[in-house]
């Protein structure tokens, strides 16, 4: 009698029947290889010393700033950020010669992420270092543009820009795509926490109410303009992102999130790739069912704590943003 050999799934497991892995190890595997990605291989190290160190905090649990750098929009936030800070021309400058943002992306990643969480969650005296390090590292960046123009990172006028452009980016994410968007007063709140860092590495007088930071941005409007650089960098981030194939596609929906949510005379001068011009109509349903996978796979760490000027529950806020 002639041997029947298996077929199908079995034909490929020895006879033995395979099963998928559960849904939850799925999940578990996403949200590791995302946290590994945005926080380092050591991320689970990071998280553990800055919430569990004791301490003081420039920040306490009710403050607008650790609700919107919990959530997963700061994905959002943060890929507009790089955009719009992008058509500065001297900033733009500064990032190509010295971040390394293209050589060593996740790199930066990580070191932003890491500063982030520290400043925002860490204790007081681990801020203060994450500040001095950051500090120490912009007063040996110096350089010129391609048109000739000197420049130093720890210039006040280059930081209040970086820094006013992506408050502006982190809180709008928030409204549009976070769980528990603020209201008036703690939107204000949310910009005169991140003026607290921005004095510290340097910036003069930074916005402290969501009033002062559309005018602050309003003023560097006449700065503005696309680059050989900054097309660069707008094509690298948007059509040639670091990822495995199978992430594209939820990152080309993320980047159309990112752009949309820019104002129209920005994405005019960044020279949009055919391909996000093409998913901006579907840039905001695309957005939120991404943010809410990224919610999905990388759940919240229980903090009972008061949702800033998201009503009056209690509720546990979530940790998928990049700096939870």
């Amino acid at each position: 009698m002639r041997e029947r050999r298996p077929r199908g799934v079995l034909a490929h497991t020895g006879g033995v029947l395979w099963t998928p892995p559960r849904l939850g190890e799925l999940r578990e595997r996403a949200g590791e290889a995302l946290l590994h990605r945005v926080a380092g291989p050591t991320a689970h190290e990071k998280r553990a010393r800055i919430h569990g160190t004791p301490g003081p905090r420039w920040f306490g649990p009710d403050r607008p700033v650790r609700l919107v750098h919990t959530d997963a929009a700061m994905y959002v936030g943060g890929l507009a950020a790089l955009l719009l800070q992008s058509l500065h021309p001297v900033a733009m400058a500064a990032v190509a010669a010295h971040s390394g943002f293209e050589s060593d992306p996740w790199g930066r990643l990580q070191r932003t992420s890491t500063f982030l969480a520290t400043t925002t969650f860490g204790t007081a005296q681990d801020a203060e270092r994450a500040v001095l390090r950051v500090r120490r590292v912009h007063d040996s960046v110096r350089g010129r543009t391609p048109e000739g123009a000197p420049y130093r990172a720890s210039d006040p006028h280059l930081l209040a820009w970086v820094h006013a452009a992506e408050t502006a980016c982190f809180l709008r994410a928030h409204q549009r795509y976070g769980r528990h968007p603020l209201d008036p007063r703690a939107a204000d709140g949310y910009v005169a926490d991140m003026a607290r860092v921005a004095r510290r590495l340097g910036v003069v007088d930074p916005p402290e109410s969501t009033a002062e930071l559309a005018a602050r941005l309003a003023e560097y409007r006449p700065e503005l303009r696309a680059t050989a650089q900054s097309r660069a960098a707008a094509r690298y981030l948007l059509s040639r992102p670091p990822l495995p194939w199978p992430a594209r596609l939820p990152y080309a929906f993320l980047a159309a999130a990112a752009v949309e949510l820019l104002p129209p005379w920005v994405r005019a001068r960044l020279d949009l790739p055919y391909a996000t011009r093409l998913l901006l109509p579907l840039a905001r349903p695309g957005g939120r069912a991404v943010v809410a996978a990224i919610r999905w796979i990388m759940p919240s760490a229980p903090r009972r704590t008061r949702a800033p000027g998201a009503g009056s529950r209690e509720h546990e806020p979530s940790s998928s943003g990049p700096q939870g």
